[in-house]
């Protein structure tokens, strides 16, 4: 195992490493922010750059987080994923390679799309500590007015 491999495993539960860094699935209804709907941002637990919006979440009533876009298309990628004997497209964060969850062309909103995320793999910033943990520049996203 490598050192950075090692790094995480301290740092992340065993389900955020599971989810990260295995490309696995918690369950649903079973987890952080399925139900949560508070303002604020969610970001990558292992490199901590800005993903999902609460302000494009929605209750897509499969048990995890949904959203209908990421907060920045450069943040994330999508490769073909074929395991389970399905074809579907899985998201992973840019920075930080972690697996995030797979994008569906079910959603809302004119693309279409829902990015169903794990919650292992967000970590989740309330508007109102938004300034403080560092990301204080999303703050106008909340703004009247603003998408």
């Amino acid at each position: 195992m490598n050192k950075n491999k090692e790094k995480l495993k301290v740092k992340l539960t065993p389900i955020q490493y599971e989810v990260t860094q295995n490309n696995g699935t918690e369950p649903p209804f079973q987890n952080d922010y399925w139900n949560v709907f508070e303002h604020g941002i969610y970001v990558d637990v292992v490199s901590g750059e800005p993903l999902f919006s609460s302000k494009d979440k929605f209750d897509a009533g499969c048990g995890w987080p949904s959203f209908s876009k990421p907060l920045n298309q450069e943040e994330v990628y999508e490769k073909d994923d074929f395991s389970h004997f399905m074809v579907r497209k899985e998201v992973r964060s840019n920075k930080g390679e972690s697996h995030l969850g797979h994008v569906f062309d079910d959603g809302p909103g004119p693309d279409g799309l829902r990015y169903c995320i794990n919650s292992a793999a967000l970590k989740f910033i309330p508007l109102k500590d938004m300034q403080k943990e560092g990301y204080g520049e999303y703050m106008k996203l909340f703004e009247k007015g603003q998408r």
